[in-house]
């Protein structure tokens, strides 16, 4: 009985440590997307972000950020409806993988339109991935290095 417990333990532990994290975890867990989850955050977008999803999220680094000036964004992390706006158009239903992305236009969840290309390596609108294929239990992320502005 004793080792049929010790043996039911383990098999939890192993299967609760094998499950990966979804989106707004893997974001948090990467270290290099703090200013997109507090977008995330500050949108109320973190509910849907670990829904059931697929999702596939091209997400600005940091370093992405940083390139919009500071009043604009600051600017932006209070009109819930803009930040919500943007986060939305790097967002695609489903997943997938850089392997599997074709050159031309996807619907975003926001609705519009991005463009892919796969030339010299994957871009979104000109944005390139700098780190792809970041898995997530509910999805992928694709770390871009240019935040994108729907129209």
């Amino acid at each position: 009985m004793k080792k049929s417990l010790v043996a039911l333990a383990l098999t939890v532990g192993v299967a609760i440590s094998a499950h990966a994290a979804d989106i707004v975890d893997t974001a948090i867990k990467a270290g290099n997307f703090k200013t997109l989850v507090a977008a995330v955050q500050a949108a109320g977008l973190v509910e849907t972000l670990k829904g059931p999803g697929p999702f596939t999220v091209f997400a600005p680094t940091d370093e992405a950020f940083a390139k919009i000036p500071k009043a604009t964004l600051d600017g932006l992390l209070k009109d819930k409806a803009a930040l919500s706006k943007i986060l939305t158009y790097h967002v695609v239903a489903g997943k997938v993988m850089a392997k599997d992305v074709k050159p031309g236009m996807v619907k975003t969840v926001q609705g519009q339109d991005i463009t892919l290309a796969t030339a010299g390596g994957v871009t979104v609108n000109g944005a390139k991935v700098v780190a792809a294929d970041v898995a997530a239990s509910n999805g992928v992320i694709h770390a871009i290095d240019t935040v994108i502005m729907p129209k």
